[in-house]
């Protein structure tokens, strides 16, 4: 855990490129090119030069820096896991504090490289996200090249007024069925 955190503090702040795909079941949102802006120690904002960019509500933790901010946590050994084929080290955080929003957050670990490869993280009131991360160019900084986010829909929160810019086909005969799937924000930074 420590040699995770340092690698990831090396960075102070980055402005990156990136493509945004969200695919959620009720909504129809095109692919997009986005600006993600990182400011340390835990300032996270993804901005689509034209128009809303649509990450689920608690979507910080789309940033891997966002789950050490403040060390008000208590780690706890899970042992040994297999992830995509990669041993890994399974890691479990507990808040410090009773009023933080995060319950646990499982991190699966790459120990050579010291990298988060998956993180699964529960929420009071946002439910439960799951990280997924693919390294490549930015690995030595902690940095993926890719993140795939997915939640489930349940929890989803949609700001007022957006439902009718993207809703462009008929709901479902069964809403709760199809706010009961899986939703996935994938950004691929360039």
């Amino acid at each position: 855990m420590q040699r995770v955190k340092a690698k990831l503090e090396t960075v102070t702040d980055y402005q990156a490129e990136g493509q945004l795909k969200t695919d959620v079941p009720f909504m129809k949102v095109p692919e997009s090119q986005v600006s993600i802006f990182y400011k340390k120690p835990n300032k996270f904002k993804i901005k689509k030069a034209e128009g809303i960019s649509i990450v689920p509500k608690g979507g910080i933790s789309i940033n891997l820096n966002s789950l050490f901010a403040g060390n008000e946590y208590t780690v706890i050994s899970g042992g040994t896991s297999t992830f995509k084929g990669k041993s890994v080290t399974v890691v479990k955080l507990l808040p410090l504090k009773e009023d933080n929003d995060v319950v646990i957050s499982t991190l699966y670990i790459d120990e050579k490289e010291a990298l988060i490869y998956k993180a699964n993280t529960t929420t009071k009131n946002n439910g439960t996200y799951e990280m997924e991360m693919n390294y490549g160019r930015f690995a030595k900084w902690g940095l993926p090249d890719k993140v795939l986010f997915s939640f489930n829909t349940k929890e989803y929160k949609l700001p007022k007024g957006v439902t009718f810019e993207y809703e462009t086909e008929p709901k479902p005969k069964s809403a709760s069925k199809a706010k009961n799937q899986k939703g996935k924000v994938e950004i691929t930074y360039q």
